[in-house]
């Protein structure tokens, strides 16, 4: 692939296109830094129970969310975007019913068998709303492009989730001193049909399989998981990579040692330990796992490609998250970065769950504007102005979001 047809593939365009609009801040355009589109062809594709999810892959599916769809406080099951590494499993209300968690490994003390209906009588339940991001979420901005899904914005969901916490499980089985990990497996199945074969079983260390808000859930949003997303049970381990978040969970592992199932080694959910120059080839023991996500944000309203009057007041409003740490500040530009507008921004309904913001702006001027929006989290660390360094796989990218805007 060339860099025109990358830059087709991704959506932007030139000046040129704008032949006869004003663009009132063009002089703080960045160097390189192309306009946004007004319009797009649709890549939507009807998936039962979603609305208006755009497909990227159906072998296995995957489907993301287009950003002005994310505007709930609380992500509803019908606009959660889909990422599968295998074949979901197939399943009976008999097989829910039916459901067992095995819970093993080197460091579990005792290993034990629960059906689900144990878990529900043994533990204390708790809810919590937690966000789940795909660790390839923006992978498309990548230049070189970088192999996956083409997730654009939309690989990101904040539901509630209600199960047992895992820490709970874990001590009721007793939990070695040499444990430092946890894993998981799944009953989905390899795309190549062959049931030796596991399509991903990955993990978290143990510090974070302990934290209160990582659950062994089996309600989202007051309801059953739907198929999709995990029924009838999985684990949610918000603020990482929601590859470590197991679906359709079947068993867990208390490790030795850093969990070795597939999809934890080579170039998966991994990135160069040190910076790399773009498409530079990295060595697999170069590469380190990916733990938090970084801190970014989402503008949801209004959609991008808006038309304006120039009289109106504008409200613009979205989510900002940080992976395990906590948002601070959320900015909006609307003259390329070179001023930026403090936004009201609430606090997380409860730790790792997304926080939302608004503000409201006029425009002084009639033509084309873009509106950035940067979140800053609680240790300091901001969303970037352009992609970040690059990886093999296009995971991480957490640059500033942009939505374009015409004033008449």
């Amino acid at each position: 692939m060339n860099r025109r047809d990358f830059l087709d593939r991704t959506g932007r365009f030139s000046l040129g296109a704008l032949a006869g609009v004003s663009v009132p801040f063009r002089r703080f355009l960045p160097a390189g830094l192309l306009p946004l589109p007004f319009t797009k062809a649709s890549s939507e594709t009807i998936l039962p129970g979603k609305t208006g999810l755009v497909v990227l892959n159906d072998r296995p599916i995957n489907a993301e969310t287009p950003a002005h769809l994310l505007d709930d406080e609380i992500t509803p099951a019908a606009k959660m975007f889909v990422r599968n590494n295998g074949l979901p499993p197939v399943l009976t209300d008999e097989d829910a019913a039916n459901w067992s968690l095995k819970v093993a490994g080197e460091s579990c003390v005792n290993p034990k068998e629960f059906k689900l209906s144990e878990l529900k009588d043994l533990f204390p339940t708790y809810t919590y709303q937690l966000q789940l991001e795909c660790g390839g979420n923006g992978r498309s901005e990548f230049y070189p492009p970088a192999s996956g899904n083409q997730w654009t914005t939309g690989a990101i969901s904040c539901a509630n989730w209600t199960g047992v916490r895992l820490s709970d499980v874990l001590n009721h089985c007793g939990i070695d001193s040499s444990a430092i990990y946890v894993g998981y497996y799944g009953s989905d199945t390899h795309l190549s049909g062959d049931l030796n074969k596991v399509p991903i079983s990955r993990g978290v260390p143990i510090h974070k399989a302990l934290e209160d808000q990582t659950l062994i859930a089996w309600s989202m949003n007051g309801e059953e998981i739907p198929p999709l997303h995990g029924f009838p049970l999985r684990l949610v381990c918000g603020g990482w990579p929601a590859s470590a978040s197991g679906k359709w969970l079947k068993e867990i592992l208390v490790r030795d040692r850093i969990h070795d199932g597939p999809k934890m080694g080579g170039k998966s959910y991994r990135v160069p330990c040190e910076p790399v120059a773009p498409g530079e080839s990295v060595k697999d023991e170069q590469m380190c796992i990916i733990e938090s996500m970084p801190v970014k944000s989402l503008i949801t309203k209004p959609k991008t490609g808006l038309k304006l009057a120039i009289e109106e007041a504008l409200e613009v409003r979205g989510h900002a998250w940080a992976g395990d740490n906590s948002v601070k500040d959320v900015l909006i530009s609307i003259d390329f970065g070179k001023s930026w507008i403090n936004c009201d921004l609430t606090h997380p309904v409860n730790r790792l769950a997304w926080q939302h913001w608004k503000t409201r702006i006029k425009f002084n001027q009639k033509g084309y504007y873009e509106i950035w929006a940067r979140a800053i989290d609680d240790l300091g660390n901001s969303q970037p102005m352009v992609v970040p360094g690059w990886n093999p796989k296009g995971y991480l990218n957490n640059a500033t979001h942009r939505i374009a805007v015409l004033v008449s």
